[in-house]
């Protein structure tokens, strides 16, 4: 595309304002001690806990890595001593669903088919129960903006984990296409930068922590305004 075409596509597009963001824990009052009142909270319980046990969990500070991808997993395993189930939760991509409540009917069909297979119910200890959660999240303007897809090589290795959760995860729920926000701009371009939208599309949101997330952006958006200034 010519200069003077980019030029003109800049000039119609807004800049991209950075956002950070934090998120509250909130009760919701439903709890499980067993498998079968766990099968019980997740039909009850609303999409946002859902949301939060999935992907919540990557802006919780942790001081270790964890063994599982999401809370339901981890409590399979630490709260029930249910291996084969917690691994069975474990590989359930939220990715890979359009809809909240299909990823909830995914995670259910899992725990109902683990309670076919046994009469034995599993069990946590009395201290052991799981709680739902739901999160609230807390947006702040940082009064940054980006104002040309090239600055993305230079800004996005100094964004805080907020601002990548808030950008890349959080986005999804929020864009008509369910989207990461930067492809959400990048379109605004027209056909411009199809290919870079295409290489944001390779990044899993999933099994990734917020700063390797944070690091794969930085080097794609190095790597491909680079060849750009080659060529």
């Amino acid at each position: 595309m010519s200069s003077s075409k980019t030029r003109n596509n800049a000039h119609r597009v807004k800049p991209f304002g950075i956002r950070d963001a934090s998120l509250i824990s909130v009760a919701t009052g439903i709890s499980a001690q067993n498998l079968r009142e766990f099968r019980e909270g997740l039909i009850r319980v609303e999409k946002g806990s859902i949301f939060h046990h999935f992907w919540g969990r990557l802006l919780q500070p942790r001081f270790d890595e964890p063994e599982y991808s999401n809370d339901f997993a981890s409590w399979a395993f630490h709260g029930l001593h249910a291996k084969a189930l917690a691994e069975r939760l474990s590989v359930i991509d939220p990715s890979d669903y359009n809809d909240i409540e299909d990823l909830r009917l995914a995670v259910l069909d899992t725990v109902e088919a683990r309670l076919d297979e046994s009469e034995m119910v599993p069990w946590a200890k009395a201290d052991d129960q799981f709680h739902f959660v739901r999160s609230q999240i807390v947006v702040l303007d940082t009064g940054q903006a980006i104002e040309h897809p090239r600055r993305l090589a230079r800004v996005v290795s100094g964004l805080s984990v907020g601002s990548i959760f808030y950008h890349f995860i959080d986005a999804r729920r929020r864009t008509p296409d369910r989207e990461d926000d930067f492809s959400a701009w990048l379109k605004g371009y027209g056909p411009e930068f199809r290919d870079l939208i295409a290489r944001l599309d390779t990044v899993d949101p999933y099994f990734s922590s917020l700063r390797e997330i944070r690091r794969r952006l930085d080097e794609l958006f190095k790597g491909y305004f680079g060849e750009q200034a080659g060529d």
